[in-house]
C-alpha cells in the first residue's frame, strides 16, 4: 500500500477531495461489520477512520480485524487511548490536542505511546488537534478535561492550527465532537486553510451533502463522518461513487 500521508498530499495538491468514515468500536458491533462496509465501499469514501474516546481493551484490534476482511480502503486508527493502538491497522493519526492545555493529551499520552509503536509497522502521521466549541459537552471533552476553542475566536484557532504546523505536524484536524449538534462554519475553515501548507481535515456535525460540500468548498482535504453514518443508513445514498 502506498503512503497514506503522501496520497493525502497528492490529492490535496490536484484539490481531490477525501472522505473518511469513522467507525467508533463502541457502537459498531461485528455482526453490523460485514454490511456497513459493503455500503463504503460503494460510496465516495477513500479512507476509514477507526476509534472513540472511551472503548475497552482489545475491541478496537477485533473490529480492525474484521474490517480488514471487507474492504481494500486504508484502515487509519483514531485513538482516544493508548489501549486502541493494534498494529492491525494500516496506520495512526498521532494525535496531540492542541486546542487544550493538559499535558496528558498534549505530549503523556503520546510517549506513553511509543513503546506500543515501536513494535507495530504502522504508518504513524502526527496530526495537531483543535476541538472546536459545541453547544453540548462532547465526549472529547469530558475525557481529556480541556476547553474546547470558542468558534467566535477564529484568531486563536488560526494561530493554533499555525503552531501545530510550525511545530512539525503533518495535518491538522479541526473537530467539532462526535455528535456535534452543528458542523464548524465555512469561514473557519476557509481562515485556517488559508494558514496553512499542510492539509487540513475537518469532522463533526456534518449530517448532509451539502455541508460536505460546503467544507470542501471551504477549503478541507478530507472530511470525516460519523455519527451520520451511525444514525442514518440512508446517508449513504447520497455519497454513490
Amino acid at each position: 500500500m502506498n503512503s497514506i500521508y503522501q496520497n493525502i498530499i497528492t490529492s490535496s495538491a490536484k484539490n481531490e477531495k477525501l472522505l473518511a468514515v469513522l467507525i467508533d468500536p463502541d457502537k459498531m458491533t461485528l455482526y453490523a461489520v460485514s454490511g456497513f462496509i459493503s455500503k463504503v465501499n460503494q460510496s465516495i469514501a477513500t479512507h476509514i477512520f477507526v476509534g472513540g474516546s472511551e472503548v475497552d481493551k482489545g475491541v478496537t484490534e477485533t473490529l480492525v480485524i474484521e474490517i480488514k476482511k471487507h474492504t481494500k480502503l486504508p484502515v487509519v486508527l483514531f485513538p482516544g487511548d493508548v489501549i486502541q493502538i493494534t498494529d492491525k491497522a494500516d496506520g495512526i493519526l498521532f494525535l496531540s490536542l492542541i486546542s487544550g492545555r493538559n499535558p496528558d493529551y498534549l505530549i503523556g499520552k503520546q510517549v506513553e505511546a511509543v513503546p506500543k509503536l515501536a513494535t507495530t509497522n504502522l504508518e504513524i502521521i502526527p496530526t495537531g488537534y483543535l476541538l472546536i466549541k459545541n453547544e453540548k459537552e462532547t465526549s472529547v471533552e469530558r475525557v481529556s478535561k480541556t476547553n474546547p476553542i470558542q468558534r467566535k475566536d477564529i484568531q486563536t484557532i488560526k494561530d493554533t492550527a499555525k503552531a501545530g504546523e510550525l511545530l512539525g505536524m503533518k495535518l491538522i484536524y479541526l473537530e467539532a465532537g462526535s455528535g456535534a449538534t452543528h458542523a464548524i462554519e465555512s469561514n473557519i475553515i476557509s481562515e485556517v486553510k488559508q494558514q496553512l501548507q499542510i492539509p487540513l481535515i475537518v469532522g463533526g456535525g456534518i449530517r448532509a451533502k451539502t455541508e460536505l460540500e460546503s467544507a470542501y468548498k471551504a477549503g478541507a482535504d478530507l472530511v470525516v463522518i460519523g455519527t451520520a453514518f451511525e444514525d442514518d443508513d440512508t446517508f449513504f445514498d447520497n455519497l454513490q461513487k
